[in-house]
């Protein structure tokens, strides 16, 4: 009888013991977490800071969960050290875990970086339940909370707490908002949607020091001089992988943990995935940090299938989001900044407050952005992921009614395959 151990309790964990249980039904599985909570969707801690779920609305598995994938879930418990060669893992209770197989998915830690005044009260990150639930308890209505960081945690950060009265001023460092997945049009409507909200922006400028009388911060000093009042400040700047555990191990690191197409790290029988690893791009192609919930899932399952002695390989994910800010909707995936570049096209379609924006390599798509309305954006990401030919239809990719029925009969059919939901409409078509 096997024994897999799974380092994390998040996405990547849950689809290897997923993918673990499908294929060896007598092993022991153990997760292992430092949170108290049983599995949660880490989006969503914005919408419970926000009051809109509750901790039960959060789970991203039922509350049995454990009980029927037969895992040992070790909640609160913190691994201290790993001893690959002796198998097995050593716990902040001085307990050791063994392992035949072990899968380490232990997320990414917030960036905060060392600001003057860093040691005062009221400074918050905002990566984790916990972090949401501190937040709660100081949130007023008309309280002034100032957010570092203009990209995707600042902006759900943002929203949470504009719903919940609070004025908020965003300081990032860039000329605009989600810089680094919107091009500079969608950064320019969204920014308009934050303003409308009674959001302050300010742009081009970090915080030099933190502020205040008392061992509280009571407000912040810019890199130009400029002082902002508030009572609370947020970092979020970003993620970068949890590193801690290989570090001085025969685990091979660059920015993130090295592994294959089959989740595998350099030591035998460690396997690793998410935030904390160097996954394969399917669209440039190579291995890069993709810190984002859907790969880390993905990942998890690919990592999850090798573990349990099936080779299948991870297919890869890319850069993609599904936003929605003050009521706009996004969606972007790929490459969205290749305007000036050579060897591109772009097409472009804005009617405001709708913008839709396709980038194409060789006729096939390496981007697309949808801003206010993203009903067709997932039949554009499924032709991107599968690099297929879009030449003969490519003039139609922008129309607001593009669909299954506006590709060629044959590829049609070809894709229909591939989605049962696609079959089903395409039934509707036929019949109508």
């Amino acid at each position: 009888m096997k024994n897999y151990l799974i380092i994390g309790n998040s996405a990547g964990g849950i689809g290897a013991s997923e993918a673990i249980r499908e294929l060896d039904k007598q092993g022991n599985i153990t997760i292992i977490s430092d949170e108290s909570y049983h599995t949660y969707s880490r989006p969503m801690i914005s919408e419970y800071l926000s009051h809109e779920r509750t901790y039960e609305q959060m789970f991203f598995r039922p509350a049995d969960f454990y009980t029927k994938c037969g895992v040992n879930f070790m909640p609160g418990k913190r691994v201290q050290k790993l001893d690959l060669g002796g198998r097995s893992v050593l716990l902040d209770d001085n307990r050791k875990v063994a392992f035949d197989y072990l899968l380490l998915a232990c997320g990414g830690q917030p960036i905060v970086p060392r600001t003057e005044g860093g040691d005062r009260k009221g400074i918050f990150s905002f990566t984790t339940l916990d972090d949401a639930k501190k937040l709660d308890k100081i949130v007023n209505i008309g309280s002034q909370a100032v957010v570092i960081g203009g990209g995707l945690i600042g902006m759900s950060l943002t929203q949470a707490l504009v719903k919940r009265g609070v004025k908020v001023t965003v300081v990032e460092l860039k000329d605009h908002v989600l810089n680094t997945i919107l091009d500079a049009r969608a950064s320019t409507l969204v920014e308009e949607k934050l303003k409308a909200a009674g959001v302050r922006l300010v742009m081009g400028h970090t915080v030099a020091r933190i502020v205040g009388k008392s061992d509280a911060v009571e407000g912040v000093e810019l890199d130009n001089g400029e002082r902002i009042d508030c009572e609370m400040l947020v970092f979020a700047i970003g993620v970068s992988p949890r590193l801690e555990l290989v570090k001085g191990t025969e685990i091979a690191v660059n920015r993130g943990i090295l592994i294959d197409r089959n989740m595998k790290t350099s030591y035998p029988g460690v396997y690793a995935c998410g935030d904390m690893v160097e996954g394969y791009d399917f669209l440039l192609k190579t291995n890069r940090l993709l810190p984002i919930w859907p790969a880390a899932y993905v990942g998890g399952r690919a990592a999850g299938f090798s573990m349990g002695g099936l080779d299948k390989e991870y297919a890869g994910a890319t850069v993609m989001n599904a936003l929605n800010y003050f009521s706009y909707p996004l969606v972007a995936a790929g490459l969205v900044n290749l305007e000036k570049d050579t060897g591109y096209e772009v097409l472009v379609s804005l009617k405001a407050p709708y913008y839709r924006k396709v980038v194409l390599k060789d006729n096939r798509i390496v981007g697309l952005l949808y801003a206010g309305l993203v009903d067709r954006a997932g039949i554009l990401y499924g032709l991107m992921k599968d690099g297929v030919d879009v030449s003969s239809f490519k003039g139609d990719l922008l129309s607001p009614s593009f669909n299954f029925a506006s590709m060629p009969e044959a590829l049609r059919k070809e894709r229909l395959k591939l989605t049962p939901k696609a079959q089903e409409k395409e039934g509707a078509l036929q019949r109508a």
